[in-house]
């Protein structure tokens, strides 16, 4: 491990921890929050990545799916621009058909992992979930299913006047693989009672995700920050996480959300619009991440919220896993991010390559699937894969299709 040059001297004692490999406080955290030694603690950051995953930088080859955006919560969460109550202009619902006509865009694709979330949606039942597990599977068994975040499990356990276990279940018997880690946001109560109230509390978000590991189903973990949240509340989030990850073992990756303004009643009374955090923000929460979560195996960038060159340079600040090709992305866009719908195979490889690091396949369960020769003519920038997706332009014909 290298000799740290750091520009801020209170680091000192931290750098000694990551370079003798031990365990960060959530003191350490606070410190590097505060701290504006970006380049430090991204070497720091980097060097803790690289002595676990060496230069090697995951991809996915994923679609994301989101079947409906009728929400109870619409008028709490007010963070959130994907929500609409159900005769709200834009609001959709959508059949299991309509559902698997977009999924058809992996069916001669690289498609390897449906990533399936929505809205609470008052009327659809645990039984409209499975099925479109099922008949996923069906259509695409090489592909991975990884639905619902924990505030989805919850509302259906209420629904079904079941219990979040019995609902995993379930969704597992379906062919569930794993779960996202959506719906975390910032667990502190205050923030949370400030940006979403009514939404599941920090307890019982973890306690689905306890569940989902005792039966072995891994997922992610996230944090939304950038926007009325503390250090204070950072740092007793992420530990909250560590402390579940000592107990279970369950999560596969970390992945820092960074909030956005646009077109959401939050953003409205905080007088923002446009990108909410700054690339410097950006990049401190993917080093933290890496430093302090040492039990996670993977940190994520999110290349829809940050941008891709913000991803791209975060594969130098710890990071070694970057969202995937996506296909259409809905959630964030409708916040007003700026960045693409999606992301190509190519494009994706070559944006790691790009960066000294070696590009890597996985699947929804970190599991290997390809690897790239330095020969390899996907790094001609003239070499193109042949469309066989779905453009954005036809899914938004398909989204239209959706009943109310």
């Amino acid at each position: 491990m290298p000799r740290f040059e750091l520009r801020d001297p209170q680091l000192g004692p931290v750098a000694a921890k990551v370079t003798a490999a031990e365990r960060l406080t959530p003191r350490d955290a606070h410190l590097l929050f505060e701290s504006n030694d970006l380049l430090g603690i991204g070497v720091m950051a980097n060097a803790a990545n690289q002595r676990r995953n060496g230069i090697r930088v995951l991809f996915s080859a994923n679609q994301h799916i989101n079947p409906t955006n009728v929400c109870i919560l619409r008028k709490t969460c007010v963070f959130c621009s994907f929500a609409r109550t159900p005769k709200e202009e834009g609001a959709y619902t959508r059949s299991l058909e309509d559902v698997y006509a977009e999924a058809e865009a992996a069916q001669n694709g690289p498609t390897r992992e449906f990533h399936i979330v929505g809205g609470l949606h008052p009327k659809l039942r645990l039984s409209y979930y499975t099925d479109m597990i099922r008949g996923l599977k069906e259509r695409h068994p090489h592909v991975h299913i990884k639905a619902l975040t924990a505030v989805e499990i919850a509302h259906l356990a209420r629904i079904e006047k079941s219990t979040t276990r019995k609902v995993l279940e379930e969704l597992q018997a379906a062919g569930l693989t794993s779960l996202p880690g959506g719906g975390a946001e910032v667990f502190g109560v205050a923030v949370r009672s400030t940006i979403a109230d009514r939404k599941l509390v920090a307890e019982d978000w973890l306690q689905v995700h306890r569940e989902a590991h005792e039966l072995g189903i891994p997922s992610n973990c996230t944090m939304l920050y950038g926007h009325v949240e503390s250090y204070t509340d950072r740092v007793e989030h992420l530990t909250m996480l560590r402390d579940l990850q000592d107990e279970t073992g369950g999560f596969l990756t970390y992945i820092p959300l960074a909030y956005h303004p646009d077109n959401n009643e939050l953003g409205d009374e905080l007088g923002r619009s446009g990108t909410a955090t700054t690339g410097f923000e950006d990049l401190k929460n993917i080093a933290i991440g890496r430093l302090f979560l040492d039990n996670i195996p993977h940190v994520k960038t999110h290349w829809p919220m940050v941008t891709p060159a913000i991803s791209q340079i975060a594969l130098e600040f710890g990071c070694d896993d970057v969202e995937g090709t996506v296909v259409y992305e809905r959630v964030y866009h409708d916040a007003g991010a700026e960045t693409p719908m999606m992301l190509s195979y190519e494009d994706l490889v070559r944006l790691i390559h790009g960066a000294g690091k070696e590009p890597v396949e996985r699947d929804s369960l970190y599991g290997m699937v390809r690897t790239f020769a330095p020969d390899d003519p996907i790094f001609d920038p003239e070499h193109e894969r042949p469309n066989t997706s779905a453009t954005s332009g036809d899914l938004v014909q398909l989204v239209g299709t959706g009943r109310a």
